[in-house]
């Protein structure tokens, strides 16, 4: 079930302004390459290289978790060469930190010139792996969210706000 609402999607669109704002200073006279989360990133990621509004790349890395070996693997790896570029992993939660660190290791071998984070949303007290995250939307307590890319069991994703969920997923 749905519960409060936690960022309107006014509160977002301008959040996410003031991201691409900062990178656009970060990155001028450059060329990055923003590197989505699918699927929870998507529309984050859409709305942020619109805000962007400088020249970039915009690639896709897909994951899932096994149900046996390892607790997460890596299904699709940036087409566009990273070699000596600015790279962007672009994702809609970080929590635990241990799918990002994961992602980053996997990265690191395509060797990029750099390799920054940007996440939507950043629960910093249920960290467990050391990551570094440049670029943050909301910093959120202990609820699982959901909206705006963000599902429960597949569901939710469009809705244009981030909105509490009233359990975990199991």
């Amino acid at each position: 079930m749905i519960g409060e609402l936690l960022f309107s999607a006014g509160a977002i669109a301008r959040r996410v302004d003031e991201l691409a704002a900062q990178m656009r200073a970060d990155y001028a006279g450059r060329v990055p390459v923003f590197l989505g989360v699918l699927t929870t990133a998507l529309p984050f990621l859409a709305d942020l290289v619109r805000a962007f509004a400088g020249e970039c790349e915009i690639d896709v890395i897909a994951l899932h978790r096994p149900r046996e070996g390892p607790a997460i693997a890596l299904d699709r790896l940036p087409q566009i060469p990273l070699a000596a570029r600015d790279a962007i992993v672009v994702d809609g939660t970080i929590d635990t930190g241990m799918t990002l660190h994961y992602v980053l290791k996997m990265l690191q071998p395509l060797r990029p010139a750099s390799l920054a984070v940007c996440a939507l949303l950043d629960r910093p007290h249920r960290r467990l792996a050391d990551v570094t995250i440049a670029y943050r939307g909301f910093t959120v307590p202990d609820v699982y969210a959901v909206g705006y890319g963000l599902g429960y069991r597949g569901r939710y994703r469009e809705l244009p706000a981030l909105y509490a969920h009233a359990a975990w997923p199991s």
